[in-house]
């Protein structure tokens, strides 16, 4: 088991590389010049614009600007924003927890309803819960995510007023930030009403993020577990006496989440990685807002910072997935 995790380690270095040079490259394809839209409606002669892409290092050739990024990573240095003149990891880390909150709300909400619903349709296949379950999981797959936002507020923010729209909290509480996750930091907030509030705002942004990460693991739970329902060992401990309770439970249903683990490995690192549209909708301000925002201003430190670290994340949490596997099936700690 320790060398194969071994060996998954070492191969995610040349997945690092490859997406560093990726991120190194498509940034300098958008089109725009990040000095132009750092001094806005600054009239910049050509003396200066040059001397500021000098200071910046972006007067260089393109292999020796990646040569001089990738000497920084090896340092632990991902650069300073060519906006805000501040380290990309200090940003990072101050906006990472709104992310990993919303996606971990987003997480839970997929798991409780995907593994219940999923269970449920297997159990009563053919019947109109299982078309129903099915039906709906297949909706929710195909909405697009700005779509299904934009309903949502109508809906329940605008039409019937029971969520706020954008944020984290009502801007009434003046909450410390102790470690960086509303819902912890609200609930040590003094206040009354201060948790509730952060709990409103993140309900909607979560449910559009977890919405078709639902979808996928119903599915998936469904059919992994009419598949284990049909094995031998399932009719002999049906046969042996056993309720239908502990064999659904304690024999298929374990059996069946390896597969499921895949799935939820899967999600889990795109909703770390792919909340941009969510966070843009819902004004949360989060790795995948700062991102967009970077974009928009040519800010190429923080772009490849923000794509290196999303995929390091993507792959750590497919890395604990194959862990996960020896926990759930022995079987596979030998391979």
């Amino acid at each position: 088991m320790l060398a194969a995790l071994l060996r998954r380690l070492l191969t995610l270095l040349p997945t690092l590389l490859g997406v560093s040079l990726v991120a190194f490259g498509l940034i300098r394809l958008v089109p725009g010049d990040p000095v132009e839209v750092m001094m806005g409606e600054r009239a910049l002669d050509a003396a200066t614009h040059a001397q500021l892409l000098h200071q910046l290092g972006l007067d260089a050739p393109l292999p020796v600007q990646y040569g001089r990024y990738l000497l920084q990573l090896l340092q632990g240095d991902l650069g300073r924003s060519l906006v805000s003149h501040e380290p990309v990891a200090r940003e990072f880390l101050a906006l990472f927890p709104a992310t990993v909150e919303l996606a971990a709300a987003a997480l839970l909400l997929a798991l409780v309803l995907g593994l219940a619903l999923g269970l449920a349709a297997s159990l009563r296949r053919g019947s109109w819960l299982d078309q129903g379950v099915m039906g709906v999981a297949t909706l929710g797959y195909s909405m697009p995510v700005f779509w299904w936002g934009l309903i949502l507020i109508m809906t329940f923010s605008v039409g019937l007023a029971w969520t706020p729209v954008t944020g984290r909290i009502a801007i009434e509480y003046e909450v410390t930030q102790v470690t960086g996750f509303m819902l912890i930091d609200a609930a040590l907030h003094p206040e009354p009403g201060a948790w509730r509030s952060a709990l409103l705002h993140l309900l909607l942004p979560a449910l559009v993020l977890g919405t078709s990460s639902t979808a996928v693991i119903a599915r998936m739970t469904r059919s992994s577990m009419l598949e284990v329902l049909q094995e031998d060992y399932i009719r002999t401990a049906r046969a042996k006496g056993l309720s239908a309770t502990r064999v659904v439970l304690r024999h298929a249903l374990r059996n069946a989440l390896v597969p499921v683990l895949t799935v939820v490995g899967l999600q889990t690192g795109s909703l770390l990685a792919g909340a941009v549209l969510t966070e843009t909708i819902f004004s949360w301000p989060g790795v995948g807002k700062w991102l967009i925002d970077a974009i928009s201003r040519r800010d190429y430190p923080v772009v490849q910072a923000g794509i290196l670290i999303s995929a390091l994340t993507f792959m750590g949490v497919n890395l604990v997935v194959d862990v996960l596997y020896g926990v759930v099936n022995p079987r596979m700690r030998a391979r």
